[in-house]
């Protein structure tokens, strides 16, 4: 039975982050889940106020990269070179049922909810059971949070994963796209569809022609993992004579609806062509440093005009889907790969997380990237400081929230206006009815060792 929904139509008395400063004493407004007005504070009391004295007020987190699933598969394929990694991952995936899609999604979603998460965007593997897909959605109805649900789409099948995709979950490509418009139809009001490509080397050129016209026509995201190792250029330049980002363009799938991930690897020519197209780039840091991909080159690309929005990636590869996390280690791993210390500030980074790839994802542009405004979706979440003592005393809210913040600080998570967060917990699931379906897919020590 679904609880009660609260929708708040004010933040009272709250410090609010602009996108420029921190303003103290203020107002929210809400209607139709969307941010009408920021002023000056104005006492009121009732139903559909949110108290923000003492508090801080940032937008939600976008995480602009996931996969849901894998929050079953922690610890997998750990100290593993990622062609190694994603076989071992593939294993898991091919073990899913919608029972087991259903479980993982609720963690995964809920997991990041809780560290200021009101977006992701979910990748799924090309499966062919409709079933699976109908769990997820039903998941991230269940718990709350926007979300763009990535279709997993392939159409050249290779068994090794290097030119080619996984084939005991392929189908043909004209029946995943089929499944793509009945899934839109069945998304709930949080959930817009888009296409998710394992990567270049899963697609012929027929294949991506195919997908780009689909995606043209129906206004979606097409998400692909892009670059992340030198994989991609090797194979294609090996067996179609063109770099990764030309087989990309020789596909049309160079557009501003294109969302590449990763991109540890894109050189110069391959940052003009995406700045080109409008494209954006998903940006993993935790993800990259745990499967020693390397540092995504964001300054090049911030400075080459690409757009940029960060990414925590599946519980497989970063093992939490803590933004937080992501937020800080992002900006600490780019200062030492510069030896700077003066690079991504809070302002910076909140931009990148909140904001950094609305257009490729089909969501609104925020007037001021990474601060609350009017016109802003109602996306919200109110942080407080003295929830964790290791984050006091506060001299400065941003470097505070930068540098020790943790999910134990999110106090209240608004999405689209309605508390799905409150006092640090989900308004709609059942923690220990969670926890222990959770447990109860814990391999045994036998399964372990076979």
């Amino acid at each position: 039975m679904r609880p009660t929904v609260t929708r708040i139509h004010t933040v009272s008395d709250v410090t609010v982050w602009t996108g420029v400063a921190w303003r103290p004493h203020a107002d929210v407004l809400i209607a139709d889940g969307v941010v009408t007005e920021v002023r000056d504070h104005v006492p009121a009391h009732g139903p559909g106020v949110i108290d923000g004295a003492g508090g801080h007020l940032v937008p939600g987190f976008v995480n602009t990269h996931t996969h849901l699933q894998q929050s079953l598969c922690r610890g997998v394929g750990e100290g593993r070179p990622l062609l190694e990694w994603l076989l071992a991952v593939g294993e898991a995936m091919n073990a899913i049922t919608p029972e087991r899609a259903y479980v993982a999604a609720v963690a995964a979603a809920l997991e990041g909810l809780l560290s200021g998460t009101t977006t992701l965007v979910e990748h799924m593997w090309p499966h062919p059971a409709p079933e699976v897909h109908d769990a997820v959605l039903t998941a991230l109805s269940d718990v709350g949070v926007r979300a763009v649900l990535g279709r997993g789409i392939a159409d050249r099948e290779d068994p090794t994963r290097r030119w080619g995709f996984d084939p005991r979950l392929m189908q043909p490509l004209d029946t995943a796209l089929a499944d793509t418009d009945r899934l839109a139809a069945a998304a709930g009001h949080h959930v817009t569809l888009g296409l998710a490509v394992p990567n270049p080397r899963s697609l012929t050129v027929e294949g991506m022609r195919t997908v780009a016209t689909f995606a043209r026509e129906r206004e979606l995201t097409v998400m692909i993992h892009l670059s992340e190792t030198g994989t991609d250029d090797a194979m294609c330049r090996e067996h179609a004579g063109l770099s990764a980002i030309d087989y990309l363009a020789e596909g049309g799938l160079l557009s501003e609806r294109l969302l590449a991930v990763h991109g540890v690897e894109l050189d110069a020519d391959a940052r003009r062509a995406l700045s080109d197209a409008g494209a954006a780039v998903s940006w993993n840091p935790v993800s990259n440093m745990r499967l020693g991909s390397g540092v995504a080159p964001v300054p090049e690309l911030l400075a080459d005009g690409v757009a940029v929005g960060l990414g925590v990636d599946g519980a497989g590869s970063n093992d939490r889907q803590d933004m937080l996390e992501t937020l800080r280690a992002g900006a600490y791993v780019q200062r030492a790969h510069a030896r700077r210390a003066d690079l991504f500030d809070i302002g910076s980074m909140l931009a990148i997380a909140c904001d950094g790839a609305s257009r490729a994802l089909g969501l609104p542009v925020a007037a001021t990237p990474g601060g609350v405004s009017a016109g802003r979706l109602a996306d919200l979440t109110l942080l407080r400081f003295d929830r964790d003592f290791a984050c006091l005393p506060v001299s400065d809210p941003g470097a505070t929230l930068l540098t020790c913040g943790t999910p134990r600080i999110v106090d209240t998570v608004l999405v689209g206006g309605d508390v799905v967060v409150a006092d640090g917990r989900s308004t709609r699931i059942d923690v220990e009815t969670l926890t222990a379906a959770l447990l109860a897919l814990t391999p045994t020590a036998a399964h372990r060792e076979a």
